[in-house]
């Protein structure tokens, strides 16, 4: 089974560039301490890149 990585939303949306939004609710977040998880590609670690510092990421075996 190919790694997955577990986001969390630590910091309010409020106020954010709306890519920056968007992005956040395009991987299922859309307020404070949601989390999900989502698989460890390109696709997903190009989206944490985007809005890093709103968010919390650890792996999941």
């Amino acid at each position: 089974m190919a790694n997955q990585l577990k986001i969390k939303l630590v910091k309010s949306l409020n106020g954010r560039l709306e890519k920056h939004v968007a992005t956040a609710q395009s991987l299922g977040l859309h307020r404070i301490g949601n989390e999900t998880i989502q698989p460890d590609n390109p696709q997903t670690r190009g989206k944490i890149a985007k809005i890093g510092y709103l968010l919390q990421v650890t792996e999941v075996e």
